[in-house]
């Protein structure tokens, strides 16, 4: 269900877009494509002097990360293709390459904060850094088996706890999905104080 009309009267100002596609490659790979674009709906007077006229990009920027079936980064590479002082922003996309080595389910929102913090990374892209986890495991759902790989998330006779379990409200082992769908893997809740 879209959001409701707005009850006061309203003009759009600023329009972000952020589209992320997955790729399965041919050599067992996957690549994470991440896009952000800005655009005003007015004429922007820049800094510099210039004017970004009404509808035009002020932010074009790619990022695509490479990653294999356990969510290692292999490769990066950042573009801009529109920023308000072109000829600066896109100068610092090689820093990106800072993230290869990096697990996107390992600390990997903190791991990109560190590296690129402040007038260490461009805003815009380590914003887009920030979806990356949930979109490749999109991605990847169904395509590749995804587990967790720690010893206390095993069942008995060994078996992997499914991947989405506990990675969000709805999927949670307390709860009714796990329950239904999950059985080996519920834990009833716990009691709160005064409960029977």
């Amino acid at each position: 269900m879209p959001l409701p009309s707005s009850s006061a009267s309203r003009s759009l100002k600023h329009t972000r877009q952020i589209t992320i596609e997955g790729y399965a490659r041919d050599d067992g790979l996957w690549d994470i494509d991440a896009r952000i674009t800005d655009r005003k709906q007015r004429p922007l007077s820049l800094a510099n002097g210039t004017v970004r006229p009404a509808g035009e990009l002020l932010h074009d920027m790619h990022l695509r990360v490479t990653i294999d079936a356990q969510m290692n980064i292999v490769d990066v590479l950042a573009v801009t293709d529109a920023a308000p002082f072109m000829g600066t922003c896109e100068t610092i996309t090689p820093v990106y390459r800072q993230l290869i080595g990096l697990n996107l389910f390992n600390q990997f929102r903190q791991n990109v904060r560190d590296r690129t913090k402040g007038v260490a990374g461009c805003t815009h892209i380590t914003e887009l850094c920030s979806v990356l986890p949930t979109a490749a495991l999109q991605s990847l759902a169904g395509e590749v088996k995804l587990e967790q790989k720690k010893p206390d998330d095993q069942a008995d006779n060994g078996e992997q706890k499914p991947f989405a379990l506990d990675k969000c409200h709805a999927m949670r082992t307390d709860g009714e999905l796990a329950r239904l769908y999950y059985p080996k893997w519920y834990r009833a809740p716990a009691k709160k104080a005064g409960e029977n």
